[in-house]
């Protein structure tokens, strides 16, 4: 199995992998109605932050509705520390304007992992989570078992901004000689 990069930073870097629980996979599918921020459209990216963590996408040149289909990987040591996600137009002769943000809450994702669940059909529904004040869903978000997983499909309604969304999923990984996540006992 090859592991992501951001694996043989963290072990490079001095931080022990019994810090880490795992890692997280985002998958940064889609821009929906970005705003505009250049004469007619945008030439949008994605930086997720978390902690110390500061990963990117590439930029699509002239696109509100871009198409980024681009894997980042995190490594989580502590679930309580916030995943910021903030859309940026890319500019070449000043610097790169703000198009909203969102933050991703892993509580209910966190939850579904811990329940221990094996051997679901694939596209079951472990769990929906609903738009309320404390997420940044723009619709209701499913935890969905596919391929002996359980991935978070989302879109976020970007705050600080007149308009637009980033479509995307997030799964857990686990490695070997990390901590792991407890188990939700019932």
């Amino acid at each position: 199995m090859e592991l992501p990069k951001i694996y043989a930073t963290s072990a490079t870097s001095g931080v022990s992998m019994e810090s880490i629980l795992g890692l997280l996979k985002l998958r940064i599918k889609r821009g929906v109605n970005l705003a505009i921020r250049d004469a007619r459209a945008s030439d949008p990216y994605v930086v997720v932050n978390m902690g110390e963590q500061k990963l990117k996408t590439r930029a699509v040149k002239n696109n509100c509705n871009p198409e980024w289909n681009e894997e980042l990987t995190l490594s989580i040591k502590d679930i309580q520390i916030p995943i910021n996600l903030i859309v940026y137009d890319k500019d070449t002769f000043s610097a790169d304007d703000k198009m909203g943000e969102a933050v991703i809450n892993l509580k209910p994702y966190v939850e579904c992992l811990g329940m221990g669940l094996e051997k679901l059909s694939d596209g079951c529904v472990v769990k929906r989570i609903q738009v309320d004040r404390t997420n940044c869903l723009a619709e209701e978000s499913s935890c969905v078992w596919k391929n002996g997983k359980i991935v978070q499909e989302m879109a976020l309604r970007l705050k600080n901004v007149e308009c637009g969304e980033v479509v995307m999923e997030i799964e857990w990984v686990d490695i070997p000689g990390c901590k792991g996540l407890p188990k939700i006992q019932p």
